[in-house]
């Protein structure tokens, strides 16, 4: 049976889903931070042309995901626990807003694929997996904001929050309760109750951040 998140990717364009690739497997250090970035590989790896690839190199890039050096090319940045503090500060204003506008503004659809992330979280096996269903419904979240801007800036933070929680995964001890947070939010947002919504997810970036300091 498909996934939601196989349905969503199916709609994609062939650069965006190289887009979207490229920018996950940075995310989730699957291409480890301060590793060579190889634009012929990666085409090859993804089964497209050198033109899409190229296209999300500078997207990535302008997200902060690569670095480009003069003569000494294109790398993952490396990722900073000093900079948990700025991206803390920014998902903490900006994550209840965008769930409050979440439960105003969702639209049937928006409920649907929200309602059945959260199914999927519950079936969800490893580290890995549930690392990747927790971007899917933060992304869905935002998606449901029917604001472009809000969207963009949210994705490229919780992408920069995401880098540093994969980065000390070995040694958080409860991860799954972590990403299971996200069930009360999503019936908050689907139930259209804004101010729960937005409680919940101020309490899911404190949790967050506490979590990764307790761990350092």
């Amino acid at each position: 049976m498909e996934t939601v998140a196989e349905a969503l990717e199916g709609e994609l364009s062939l650069a965006e889903r190289a887009y979207r690739s490229i920018r996950d497997q940075l995310v989730m250090l699957e291409i480890r931070p301060g590793a060579p970035i190889n634009e012929e590989q990666l085409a090859q790896s993804l089964g497209v042309g050198r033109t899409p690839v190229r296209e999300a190199l500078k997207r990535l890039q302008y997200e902060r995901l690569i670095a480009a050096y003069p003569r000494r090319g294109t790398f993952a940045t490396d990722v900073n626990i000093t900079d948990l503090a700025h991206v803390s500060e920014v998902r903490l204003e900006l994550e209840p807003l965008a769930a409050a506008q979440a439960a105003r503004r969702a639209t049937a659809a928006d409920r649907a694929a929200m309602t059945g992330l959260v199914g999927e979280l519950g079936k969800a096996r490893g580290s890995a997996e549930l690392m990747h269903l927790d971007l899917l419904v933060h992304r869905a979240v935002y998606a449901a904001t029917h604001n472009p801007y809000l969207e963009d800036t949210l994705v490229r933070y919780d992408n920069l929050a995401t880098r540093i929680w994969c980065l000390f995964l070995d040694r958080l001890d409860d991860m799954a309760s972590h990403v299971e947070e996200h069930s009360p939010l999503i019936e908050a947002i689907v139930a259209g109750d804004a101010d729960r919504a937005a409680r919940l997810a101020r309490e899911h970036v404190e949790g967050f951040e506490r979590a990764i300091r307790a761990a350092i």
